[in-house]
Order: C-alpha cells, then structure tokens, then sequence
C-alpha cells in the first residue's frame, strides 16, 4: 500500500464531502436530529397513568385508599366517575388508562375483617401499559391492605407476628430505573449504525454514475488504497458523531458513564470500521446510489432498530429470528455500550462481541477488496 496514494484518494474524498453540505447534514445533523428526537420522545418509563375512581362508599377510609393512587407519582387522577358509563366514555376518550370502582359497602366489609373488593379496569388496547399500570395499581392495593390488617391487630391487641419471608429489593447498575439510562446507549449504536452506512454506501456508487470512476482506474491506485481512501473521511465523521454522542448524553440527557471512556471509544471505533466497510461492501455490489441507500437501510438500520436488542427484547424474539440477530454486528455493539455505561465491565466480559465485531470488520472489508475489480465491465 502507498501511503502517498492512500493520501491523494482521501483528500479528494474530503473535498468532496467538505464542498457538499448535503453530506455533511447527512453525516452530522441527522444523527444530531436522531439522537435528541429519540432521546426526548423515546421512553419505557409508565407514569402519570391516568386514573377514574367511581367512589360508591364516599368514606375516609374510602378516600384514603383512593389517596394510595392519586397521591403516586404513577397515577394521575383524572376523573370522579359516577357510573360505569362515565366510565367506558373516559376509556373511550383515552382520558383514563384505569379505572377503580369501590363498592358501597367498603367500610363495612373492612371492620368485619372481610375481603373488600375493589373493580380495576383496565384499556386493554396498549397491553405493555396496561399491564404495567396494573402492577402498580396491585402494588398501591397490598400496601393499604397491610396497613389495614395491622390496625385491626393493633385494636385486638394481639401480638402482632411478621412475615416469614419478607423481600427487599436492591437495584443494581440503572438504580433510578429510568428508562433513558438504558435506551441511550443503544441509541448510540444506532446512530452510527445510520451514519456510516447510508455515506459510505453511495460513495463509490457515486463515482460510478458520475463517471469518475473510470479516470480512478486509469490511476495507479489499488483496490485498496482506494477503499481506504475513501473511508477516511467517513471515519473521521464516525469519530465526530462518536464525540457529540457521548458529550449529549453526559452533558444534557445525565446518562452516567459507568466505564472507562477509552474502551468505550477504542470498541466505538471497532464498530464504526465493520459499519463503515459494509456501506461501502454495498456500494461496490451495487454501483447505484438509489439501490445502495434503499439497501443500506433494509441491511443496516432496521436490524439496528428490531433485531439488536435497543428496544425489543432478543430472549422475547421466536427462535429463528433470535438466530439472525447473531448476524447482526449492532447487536454486538449494543451489549457493549450497555455493559460499558451502566455496569462498568471490563474485556473480560465483552470479549466474545469484540472478537465478532473485528472478525466482522476484516471479513466484509476482504470481500469489499475482492469484489472491487480495477476494470469496466
């Protein structure tokens, strides 16, 4: 390889992306534009359910049950019900995710030391908050019933005998549980994922339906030095985004960076080489800017987004499309920044990925040199 060519392929590469502000909005803003439209819009975190209560007892005790949910950051009460019409008009509105009915009789059947029941309703539409919200609405129920059989034991006088089993949770790593910790760096991968295959993917496609192409095979510039030339400044580009991406999310979102920074970029960098070499794999298949775009995104940024593990869980995929996320290098990737930023492991635990992502990046980069012919077909 010669580096003196190696050198003349990249400054031209530069100029180009440099001359062209289309290239650079491609490569800077919109993953700017991604990572703080989906670092805002994007969260699994369920609060503020909103909540109607059709309250027949009308009691303290009624009041204060009610109390548990409204005075919870997870609830939000919306509305007083006073029938189960109000009520399906509420659900129907999406001004109430929740509903709770108490019966008439709910004093009377808690001084007895009876059961009380209480009606949840739920909108079975979106079943993930649904289901959450009735976790919630189960965990704010136990709490009042426990305090509501210690009274009773207190006012009988009996010796009052704990549980035999009594469970405290300890979080560790996301200890606030908020969602953001745990989709951004994700997000991340994501983001580069996008960049480095849609740029590089109608590089070389580029000089092919300009008709620069053939002035390059009349060079003495190889393969090779070719292909390293034109992912300089891409890569450059990958470092760029690399740098905003963690300074917006220390600086502005509070992600907390558990790790050490210098892996995390040395293994950021390792993707970006396999991510980089794909776009431009396709772009030599292809030689066309539109069909090396539409592949990128069918290749790169939708298994990036489904099959890598940022939103959806793998265990919860069926067995052959678990098979072919191990295909998929963000996958990879993923697992690394999470490990990184949230439990801070270390290459004893990321090694397996680490060895996929740089066998991935040698093996496209040879196929991308061997499908690479210096003549016109």
């Amino acid at each position: 390889m010669n580096l003196r060519r190696l050198k003349a392929v990249a400054r031209k590469e530069f100029l180009h992306v440099l001359r062209d502000p289309r290239s650079l909005m491609m490569g800077i803003g919109m993953p700017m534009l991604l990572l703080f439209l989906f670092g805002y819009a994007l969260t699994l975190d369920v609060d503020k359910v909103p909540l109607a209560v059709w309250d027949q007892a009308g009691t303290a005790q009624s009041r204060e049950f009610i109390s548990r949910f409204s005075g919870s950051r997870y609830f939000d009460l919306k509305q007083q019900a006073a029938s189960y019409r109000a009520i399906e008009e509420a659900v129907d509105r999406r001004e109430a995710l929740i509903a709770l009915v108490i019966p008439p009789d709910f004093d009377r059947l808690l001084a007895r030391g009876e059961a009380a029941p209480v009606q949840t309703i739920l909108d079975g539409s979106d079943p993930t908050t649904a289901t959450i919200a009735l976790g919630y609405a189960e965990a704010a129920a136990a709490g009042f019933s426990r305090d509501v059989a210690l009274k009773q034991v207190q006012r009988q006088g009996s010796a009052l005998r704990f549980p035999a089993l009594e469970l405290k949770p300890r979080i560790w790593f996301n200890t606030d549980m908020v969602s953001r910790n745990f989709l951004f760096p994700g997000l991340i991968a994501v983001v580069m994922m996008i960049m480095a295959a849609i740029l590089t993917s109608l590089c070389m496609a580029r000089e092919w339906e300009t008709g620069t192409m053939e002035q390059l095979l009349a060079t003495p510039v190889s393969g090779l030095e070719l292909i390293f030339g034109k992912l300089a400044p891409y890569f450059c580009i990958g470092v760029l985004d690399l740098i905003l991406c963690i300074s917006v999310g220390e600086f502005i979102f509070d992600v907390p960076l558990r790790g050490s920074l210098w892996l995390l970029a040395g293994l950021s960098l390792l993707f970006l080489f396999g991510a980089l070499s794909f776009g431009i794999l396709l772009s030599i298949i292809t030689k066309n800017q539109l069909l090396a775009s539409q592949l990128a995104i069918v290749t790169t940024i939708l298994p990036a987004f489904l099959l890598s593990g940022f939103i959806f869980p793998i265990e919860n995929m069926p067995l052959p499309i678990r098979t072919v996320t191990h295909l998929i290098s963000a996958r990879y990737f993923v697992f690394i920044l999470r490990g990184i930023y949230l439990k801070d492991v270390g290459l004893a635990v990321l090694w397996p990925e680490v060895l996929f992502l740089a066998v991935f990046g040698t093996v496209v980069l040879t196929v991308a040199v061997m499908k690479f012919k210096k003549k016109i077909l």
